[in-house]
């Protein structure tokens, strides 16, 4: 391993979008020292923080020097960690436009003419099922069944854009019979549940970036508990990653900064019914 004293050169040119630079982090020839290495992991799961904080503020958020930061930074191709950051601010600035600049990004290229969006979203949806068939592993996929098969109790944790396809889950498991938990109580009380779990149930979180820092805690705190996490999640720098048994990769496309979640809902579908059907000699 390199020593984190030494600047890491790259021999590539520096990432031209924060996807890229995802891609790049994520790549299995990519070695950083240690420190490098939880810096661009803070960087992946806080975007928003990124954009805009200094890099005094985000070193100590990180947990490693500010020297760390910059030498992370040209280690992958960027002059500074401005360059770098501008990334991130691009980022926040496509993910914050509004909605009507989206649609008339989608009317522009569509000549909005609704059947054009709807084949434009079917190709889509249909290249990231493809991708998912092709990527996930069998053995990671058989593995993530048989730990949530063995539970007494499922829990399962997601926000934002992920609850859909927790609530989803929660509904399939719930007419097969399977005990399961959804958190998302609008009580706010999904701390105080979460806090029930135990070595002999398991949790599965659905967390994409920008990771929610709900569904984080959550996930930690159940983990912690010793209750086996399985985690779909689209990075191995994820947040959670750490704390998983069992992790699955899923990437899904965007069409003008919409994300349908076709594949991620194929695989809780699948999940779902595969579990069913694994419990199912036993409880006969």
């Amino acid at each position: 391993m390199t020593s984190d004293a030494k600047p890491v050169a790259s021999a590539e040119p520096a990432p031209a979008s924060l996807e890229a630079l995802r891609e790049r982090l994520a790549g299995r020839d990519l070695r950083l020292p240690k420190r490098l290495a939880q810096a661009a992991a803070f960087l992946v799961a806080h975007p928003e923080e990124v954009a805009f904080g200094t890099v005094a503020g985000l070193a100590q958020r990180a947990g490693v020097q500010p020297s760390a930061l910059i030498r992370m930074a040209k280690a992958m191709g960027f002059s500074g960690f401005s360059d770098l950051q501008a990334l991130f601010r691009e980022r926040v600035r496509q993910r914050t436009a509004g909605y009507d600049a989206r649609l008339s990004s989608a009317r522009a290229r569509t000549g909005a003419v609704p059947g054009g969006l709807l084949g434009d979203f079917g190709r889509v949806g249909i290249r990231a099922i493809g991708r998912l068939v092709e990527t996930v592993e069998t053995g990671r996929f058989e593995a993530a069944v048989a730990t949530l098969a063995a539970a007494e109790t499922i829990y399962l944790i997601g926000q934002r854009r992920s609850f859909p396809v927790t609530a989803y889950m929660s509904y399939v498991l719930g007419t097969l019979g399977i005990r399961n938990t959804l958190l998302g109580s609008p009580l706010g009380t999904d701390g105080e549940t979460v806090a029930f779990a135990t070595s002999r149930d398991a949790a599965l979180a659905v967390t994409f970036s920008p990771y929610a820092p709900a569904t984080i805690a959550h996930a930690e705190r159940a983990a912690a508990s010793g209750c086996p996490l399985v985690l779909l999640t689209d990075s191995p720098l994820s947040p959670l990653v750490p704390h998983s048994r069992n992790w699955i990769e899923i990437v899904e496309p965007d069409l003008d900064g919409f994300r349908t979640m076709t594949a991620t809902f194929t695989l809780a579908a699948a999940l779902a019914v595969a579990i069913g059907g694994s419990r199912a000699p036993r409880e006969t």
